[in-house]
């Protein structure tokens, strides 16, 4: 693991070993927008999915809730994970936990959805992006659905005291390349819980190799 992974994952265990997941910033009590891109995809209920970047989202909570039974929830912070998991009780235990990071993750088997919001926008560094992208190229199936969500190009510069890259449509398709293809944009307004606004953006992909 290298410097950088390591100030990294110490961020974020120090982010969610001082606060509950609900006054983070990026917090949402429903996630909605997801949601609906993730039923768009039409993936089957069946269909391995994973959270990159889960951490405490009740994205996972959702999910279950609707009927979906391959989860996969991936987070730097081991803290972060373990908030999803008391929230979660007993239902806990038929989801997959990874404290990995994303850039490394071998998880050995392909996904058919590939969930992201706002991991990416924190790869600020060009050789981060192309061992993301890697990853995302070998563990997403062909056919498979990636759906991405960053800051949007007039999005804030930073998030949780570190810098960010903002993306359009046209960016980040130029980091993903031309086995992704776009399905389909939409924007967001988050509000944080002192009431801040942040644009994003949402951007769902289909793999065509």
């Amino acid at each position: 693991m290298s410097d950088s992974d390591l100030d990294s994952k110490a961020h974020w265990e120090g982010v969610y070993s001082q606060k509950r997941a609900e006054e983070t910033s990026w917090h949402q009590d429903e996630p909605a927008l997801s949601l609906a891109l993730i039923q768009r995809s039409a993936i089957g209920r069946d269909a391995a999915l994973i959270d990159i970047g889960g951490g405490a989202s009740r994205l996972v909570d959702r999910l279950l809730a609707l009927g979906y039974s391959d989860l996969t929830v991936l987070d730097l912070s081991a803290a972060a994970l373990r908030q999803a998991q008391e929230r979660l009780g007993g239902r806990a235990a038929e989801v997959r936990w990874e404290v990995a990071n994303v850039t490394r993750f071998e998880p050995g088997r392909p996904f058919a959805l590939w969930h992201d919001r706002a991991v990416f926008h924190f790869l600020i560094r060009p050789d981060d992006r192309r061992a993301y992208v890697d990853r995302l190229t070998q563990w997403v199936e062909p056919g498979g659905q990636v759906i991405i969500a960053a800051f949007a190009a007039d999005g804030p510069r930073r998030c949780s005291g570190l810098d960010i890259v903002r993306y359009d449509a046209a960016k980040l398709g130029a980091e993903l390349g031309g086995e992704f293809i776009l399905q389909e944009e939409q924007r967001e307004i988050h509000l944080t819980p002192a009431g801040r606004e942040q644009r994003f953006g949402f951007y769902r992909y289909r793999k065509v190799a």
